[in-house]
């Protein structure tokens, strides 16, 4: 459920976590910032969570939310050089976010008068930018220091396919409406979504695949007829028509959680759409997410469970269809698919348009860990 995108000011706010450290941002001329991006230090020296796209300089390209960036260093400080005038990040600093960038644009930004010793940075995307992409050329000593080799891989892995649920559209926000406290993108933070939060608890790396108001054959309110979430999933930037994402041959996530529904069925149909009644848009969404889900199970093989869920969304059919699809796989012989479904009379809703909160997101990622505990995974 997504509202269109907002205007975005090119600002950026610094708020230090501690006196101990300084922050500042360099904007680069054309020349510094190729000489940044093209250091073997830099590029070699970060690991990537989540979907991205190479460029031939090895800076990397994105666009889906929660995209973070992971490194290790030893000196006084690490720059971080970015191009991005479209999303706001989070720098954390020896697990603790020291700033937020709010469109930062072309810069390299500089965490400063750090303790001399060896430190983890990680960059984090915080908003949704199906229409703009992102790029990060790497981390950057401070001078005397240097960029150590980058962190490994955790064993765990988790997939997150969903909508504005996944994403953490207005979780911050606090009120409804957030159109008096900087709008959706403003109040937006992937990495505070359920998913994000879930994967730290089981220090899990992840992918936060979500596309707001995108369902699995209708979007919200019959809104870009012709399109749904499966028409973006195989891409690496979602802006690109025909981009398809090459799956690392490491990537093979133990579990897949798969939120696809909300906008399938929560505003009425409107004339002219494909389906004249709701029976036939459960046929065709049934129809749909089984086909999915043989995509998901040819991807990662049949160890790899596969979690449908729901939430509630009153008066639809939402849940019941989604457990009648996982009956069927399971009657079909695959017992590596699941249904969780999710709701709990202490959220409050008070995101940007009705959507969960922080308070709300942390409920869901409670209930989620409960969920996955009871499932037979081997990691």
């Amino acid at each position: 459920m997504r509202t269109p995108p907002l205007s975005r000011r090119a600002l950026l706010t610094a708020a230090a976590a501690s006196v101990t450290a300084g922050v500042t941002a360099t904007v680069p001329s054309q020349a510094s910032a190729a000489s940044s991006s093209a250091r073997p230090a830099a590029l070699a020296g970060f690991r990537t969570v989540g979907r991205v796209k190479e460029a031939a300089d090895g800076s990397v390209q994105y666009t889906w939310p929660g995209i973070a960036f992971e490194g290790r260093f030893r000196g006084t400080g690490v720059g971080i050089v970015l191009d991005d005038a479209a999303n706001d990040y989070d720098v954390q600093i020896d697990g603790e976010t020291v700033s937020t960038l709010v469109t930062p644009g072309r810069t390299t930004f500089r965490v400063e008068d750090l303790a001399d010793t060896r430190h983890t940075v990680r960059l984090v995307k915080r908003t949704e930018s199906p229409w703009a992409v992102g790029r990060f050329s790497g981390f950057v000593a401070a001078r005397g220091g240097r960029i150590l080799p980058a962190p490994a891989a955790r064993s765990r892995q988790i997939e997150f396919i969903g909508d504005s649920y996944t994403a953490g559209y207005g979780n911050t926000s606090g009120t409804r409406d957030c159109s008096a406290n900087g709008g959706v993108d403003r109040n937006s933070n992937a990495d505070l979504a359920f998913g994000a939060l879930t994967a730290r608890k089981l220090d899990a790396d992840h992918q936060q695949n979500a596309f707001s108001g995108r369902g699995m054959v209708r979007n919200y309110n019959g809104s870009d007829p012709g399109t749904d979430y499966r028409t973006y999933y195989d891409r690496a930037l979602l802006n690109v028509a025909g981009d398809v994402w090459r799956k690392p041959r490491a990537w093979r996530p133990q579990v897949v959680v798969v939120g696809l529904g909300i906008n399938d069925f929560s505003t009425p149909l409107r004339p002219g759409e494909p389906w004249a009644a709701q029976s036939e848009l459960i046929a065709a969404y049934t129809n749909a997410y089984h086909g999915f889900l043989d995509k998901l199970r040819a991807r990662y093989g049949g160890s790899t469970f596969l979690v449908v869920s729901a939430t509630s969304v009153s008066g639809t059919a939402f849940a019941e269809t989604t457990r009648g699809i996982v009956r069927d796989r399971n009657a079909r012989g695959d017992d590596r698919v699941g249904h969780w479904y999710y709701d709990d009379p202490a959220l409050d809703r008070l995101g940007c348009d009705w959507h969960p909160s922080l308070h709300d997101h942390r409920i869901i990622s409670g209930l989620l860990d409960r969920y996955l505990a009871t499932l037979p995974l081997d990691w």
